[in-house]
């Protein structure tokens, strides 16, 4: 799926250290500059973290390119559920778009791409987080028809 000049695909291996950096660079609560990010998507927890999501089922994540290059990223999980009479739910995580192209098109294209890819993965319900400090977010999100409809909780366990 591509919108303009941006094309949205699963990732590979290869988009590792790109999509980490890009997750890095947007970290809500402690940025890092391109150089940083950089060196810190060549760690090897990374690459051990999309090996596990690559072998899931339920796992996906995906890459917006721009002449050839990563500009974004986010991941969408499957969640079978018991509620709501069995609604399979999705969500969104890991949303980020490179800093220096913020507002230009490209998180709107990959939130289509993630709504097409919810329907066509049988998802009833798709549910996003993201961080309090990010109020620009919270009203990108909110201008594409998420509702704030429930307050998030969680617990660091290592």
């Amino acid at each position: 799926m591509s919108s303009d000049a941006t094309t949205l695909r699963e990732a590979t291996a290869a988009d590792v250290p790109r999509i980490a950096a890009l997750i890095a660079m947007g970290n809500a609560s402690k940025p890092m500059n391109a150089a940083e990010a950089e060196a810190e998507g060549r760690l090897p927890v990374y690459a051990e973290a999309y090996a596990r999501i690559a072998a899931s089922e339920a796992n996906h994540l995906f890459v917006a390119e721009l002449a050839g290059r990563v500009v974004g990223t986010y991941q969408l999980t499957i969640l079978p559920g018991i509620a709501e009479r069995g609604r399979t739910r999705g969500k969104i995580e890991s949303v980020h778009v490179d800093p220096t192209l913020r507002g230009s098109g490209i998180g709107a294209t990959m939130m289509r791409h993630a709504l097409v890819m919810a329907r066509e993965k049988g998802i009833g319900l798709l549910e996003l987080s993201s961080n309090k400090n990010r109020a620009d977010a919270h009203r990108f999100y909110e201008r594409l028809g998420f509702a704030r409809s429930h307050e998030g909780f969680k617990m660091a366990l290592d």
